[in-house]
């Protein structure tokens, strides 16, 4: 990528809508405006110009104030297919190339508008899918995350610069319970780790939303416990066993968590080629599964007698027939992801390249800090061990990005944005 380089995009979904929005920037963005509506353009001012022969309103930013801290122009056409291809089209015309996907998001990284943690959470925000997700995802555009790094890093620093400073001293002319003390901070210091962990893996859960399957054995009652937990009839439902042969799978919202409800083949032997490839997949998604609601004797993460109309049973009772206990299986749910988000573990590659960076680097500085733990009274091991973490953290939050790193982390953009 040239630096200043004049790029262009739609930066609205396609489909049918009342407007488009067409994005420009880069140094001649005011410049290729001018060439499309044969007037110069005015930061701060909205302008209507023909373009095309499309009645556009056209709005420009001077740079530095910008999204991509370049000079940017968004041209505002009519929705649908055309239009917006059309002033596109002009654009490329005038000298402009098209945006790579996540361009515009990375030059407002590169420019110094986003730090790269605040880049992710545009995608987070963008792909939202309960309001809950959307509140983690503005909290990271506020920088949180930043500020909660800076804060562990200060205080490492901190801690390792005091037990340098006391290595250095006679150890008479150190306080009282001196040792204790530094102990007991970076006992506090590992806590919020843990912390920093457990927000960084309801963060991923919230963008990528939980696996949730229903498993079990043919006539179990899965299909049905699906759609009362959609409140719609997704599935097909049959008292002929086999009925559902491959995966069937919804977006639901769990008091924020977003779920993805899959209903799955039933779990037994057979001779159908089908039905056993059915079976195959079902397998494989209750071993990726965030929680697997088990039925009919399975093995699983929550067990649930799922005909509790006709009889009560082993496990949580629930009733896709009247409704009973779908309540309760939706706290359970919850509380199984509130339990997954507390566990340690390594984020799964879905989680995005930055996170599984930051919870490799936290996962470091914990196990440095444990490692110091049992030798509270040696100095020398404390400060080994602190000067270890604020190396790690150091090293987080103001090390150069690979260019691979930027490049799985804005490829996943979507083109415009």
């Amino acid at each position: 990528m040239r630096r200043g380089e004049t790029i262009a995009a739609v930066s609205t979904a396609p489909g049918r809508a009342g407007v488009a929005v067409v994005r420009v920037s880069g140094d001649g963005a005011f410049e290729l405006a001018h060439a499309l509506t044969g007037r110069a353009v005015e930061p701060g001012r909205i302008g209507v110009a023909r373009v095309r022969g499309e009645m556009c309103v056209v709005l420009a930013f001077k740079a530095p104030h910008s999204y991509t801290g370049e000079d940017v122009v968004e041209v505002q056409c009519h929705g649908g297919a055309i239009a917006p291809q059309r002033i596109l089209a002009a654009c490329f015309d005038a000298g402009a190339r098209l945006a790579r996907p996540g361009e515009f998001t990375e030059r407002a990284f590169l420019n110094g508008r986003l730090s790269l943690d605040e880049a992710e959470a545009v995608i987070d925000l963008i792909d939202a899918k309960t309001e809950r997700a959307a509140e983690a995802a503005l909290s990271g555009l506020d920088g949180t995350r930043d500020k909660a790094l800076r804060a562990l890093y200060d205080e490492a620093l901190d801690l390792s610069s005091t037990l340098e400073h006391a290595l250095d001293v006679d150890e008479s002319d150190l306080p009282d319970g001196f040792e204790r003390q530094m102990a007991s901070r970076l006992d506090e210091l590992a806590g919020q780790i843990d912390v920093a962990r457990r927000r960084l893996r309801e963060g991923a859960l919230l963008h990528e939303g939980a696996l949730v399957v229903l498993a079990g054995p043919p006539n179990a009652g899965k299909s049905s416990l699906l759609n009362a937990l959609l409140g719609e009839n997704r599935a097909i439902v049959s008292p002929t066993a086999g009925t559902t042969r491959d995966a069937i799978e919804a977006w639901a919202d769990f008091c924020g968590w977003p779920v993805r409800l899959v209903d799955t083949a039933g779990l037994r032997e057979t001779s159908d080629a089908v039905e056993a490839e059915g079976v195959a997949r079902a397998e494989a998604l209750v071993a990726r599964a965030d929680v697997v609601v088990a039925l009919g004797g399975a093995r699983g993460t929550i067990a649930v007698h799922a005909k509790c109309d006709l009889g009560h049973g082993p496990g949580l009772n629930v009733s896709a027939v009247t409704g009973e206990g779908l309540d309760d299986l939706k706290r359970a749910i919850i509380a199984a992801l509130e339990e997954k988000v507390s566990q340690g573990g390594t984020l799964v590659e879905a989680a995005g390249e930055r996170r599984r960076q930051i919870d490799s680097a936290l996962a470091a500085a914990r196990t440095s800090l444990a490692d110091g733990a049992p030798h509270a009274r040696d100095l020398v091991l404390l400060g080994n061990a602190a000067r270890r973490v604020a190396g790690i953290l150091g090293e987080l939050i103001g090390a150069e990005y690979s260019a691979d790193l930027l490049d799985r982390l804005f490829s996943r953009f979507c083109v415009g944005k």
